[in-house]
């Protein structure tokens, strides 16, 4: 019984990396495209530091699920051990990131929601890493291989999100909405609305 809900799992995890290394291809494209357009903004002289960060933490997030679902695809090989080195150099690149990032905040250049992306990043990685080793150390533990699985997801929502803030993307969602409100000069009741 075990061993064919192994097999289930193994096949299933099969389509599901096949899947996500399409996804982590377009995505990746997609990403090139987006910095080849707002390349000054991004890269060029006047290129802000959190405009850098954004697209290189949008490029790690979407490597990093690539290589896992790329990896999941070759047989024989141990998810669990590409999941470990893949996210090894993922916490190698937050770590850069915090470096450049913590002092341009503190400086106010730029926003905490740029550092905390990096946490969430680093999170990440880090259950990654873990859950990695848990796969390489017992290859048939579905646990282990559901949570790297659902951890791609993550990071193609990660580097998604980070990617819309990349190119400009209006902000969107009930937190900006409410904001919003409250800075507008005309609110209702004030007498400002002249009908």
């Amino acid at each position: 019984m075990l061993g064919n809900t192994v097999a289930v799992t193994s096949t299933s995890a099969h389509g599901f990396f096949m899947a996500a290394a399409s996804v982590g291809g377009a995505l990746i494209g997609l990403l090139f495209v987006a910095v080849s357009v707002s390349h000054d903004r991004i890269v060029g002289p006047d290129a802000s530091e959190d405009h850098a960060v954004r697209a290189a933490a949008t490029l790690a997030a979407f490597t990093n699920a690539l290589t896992v679902a790329l990896f999941g695809l070759v047989p024989q090989i141990n998810v669990g051990v590409v999941a470990e080195i893949v996210s090894v150099a993922g916490l190698l690149f937050v770590g850069g990131g915090l470096v450049r990032v913590v002092p341009a905040w503190r400086a106010k250049r730029i926003r905490l929601v740029d550092v905390a992306f990096l946490a969430l990043l680093l999170t990440a990685f880090v259950v990654q890493l873990i859950a990695g080793h848990g796969l390489d150390d017992h290859p048939g533990d579905s646990n282990d291989l559901e949570t790297i699985c659902v951890l791609v997801i993550v990071c193609f929502l990660i580097g998604i999100s980070r990617a819309w803030e990349l190119v400009g993307g209006p902000k969107v969602g009930l937190g900006h909405e409410v904001v919003r409100l409250l800075r507008s000069p005309t609110r209702v009741g004030t007498g400002d609305d002249r009908g």
